[in-house]
């Protein structure tokens, strides 16, 4: 069996997939693999998938498979499945970290500093404490933003229109009453249909003036024009981000000159340690898969 890993992962798991076969990091071979490890940077398109044509399962290393066509890979019998346990806590700490730097003004302060400037009283700082976080989606990663949320003193509402009860958020009926009432919302749903833009004017309108919005789901949940304009009347206060519409994102995405952003080039799955937890559930899983 040739397994062929397609994007970054850690320097370890080609040693410790060895036992399931012969790995190679040449996406050349891919023509013979029926094995493949991705991450977020490999699109496997239909046309990718013509390829592989002896491909059996596909690995997604990380959480999602909007960058999977599941409807090809279900016509050519590929099996597809991901990791979503192990990035849980190293998006969080990402997203919370955003979280903590808009209001301590952490981003402005250090690039005044470099530049010569202390901006000692200049900067005004806000605290966390009291404030409401607004939870879009209530899974493994966002149950870990609400617990370091509470752990701040922060009020934590959830909306989750699959979820019935939360240990570590009030839940909210409606999209509507948690904007309402956010000073901050962190998104963390999947790419679907349903939350492809859903961030756009008209949603917007419906937040507190002045809130903060952080991003360590998905780009395209954003209308991007609808959120610049937003930033630059004040209606939405910073948005902190680490995806995008594409990696690296084009440059006449609005976002990159909108003012009040903080951009991290999508590293929230890139923590030494998730990377490690990523290779041990793909090892797991392979150990399984392979006696069928």
């Amino acid at each position: 069996m040739l397994i062929v890993i397609c994007d970054a992962f850690d320097k370890s798991l080609p040693k410790r997939l060895e036992q399931f076969g012969e790995v190679t990091d040449d996406v050349s071979r891919l023509a013979d693999a029926e094995v493949a490890l991705v991450r977020s940077k490999t699109k496997c398109t239909a046309e990718w998938m013509e390829q592989a044509p002896k491909l059996k399962l596909i690995i997604r290393g990380g959480v999602g498979l909007d960058n999977v066509d599941a409807k090809a890979a279900k016509a050519k019998g590929i099996e597809v499945v991901n990791t979503p346990r192990a990035s849980s806590v190293a998006v969080a700490e990402l997203a919370f970290a955003l979280m903590i730097a808009v209001p301590n003004k952490l981003i402005e302060a250090h690039n005044a500093l470099k530049a010569g400037k202390f901006l000692k009283s200049e900067l005004k700082r806000t605290e966390l404490m009291g404030k409401t976080l607004g939870l879009v989606g209530i899974g493994r990663i966002a149950q870990e933003v609400a617990k370091r949320a509470a752990a701040f003193g922060m009020r934590v509402l959830a909306f989750d229109p699959f979820v019935k009860e939360s240990d570590v958020a009030i839940l909210v009926p409606t999209l509507k009453e948690l904007f309402e009432q956010a000073d901050y919302i962190s998104l963390h749903t999947p790419l679907t249909d349903e939350t492809r833009g859903f961030i756009n004017k008209d949603t917007i309108a419906l937040m507190k003036d002045g809130a903060v919005l952080v991003n360590t789901g998905r780009g395209k949940c954003i209308v991007e024009e609808d959120l610049a304009a937003a930033l630059a009347s004040g209606k939405v206060a910073a948005y902190a981000t680490d995806v995008y519409y594409s990696d690296p994102p084009d440059p006449s995405c609005p976002l990159l000159s909108a003012p009040n952003t903080i951009l991290t080039p999508h590293i929230g799955a890139s923590s030494k340690e998730n990377l490690l937890r990523i290779g041990d559930e793909v090892v797991t899983f392979l150990t399984g898969w392979t006696k069928k």
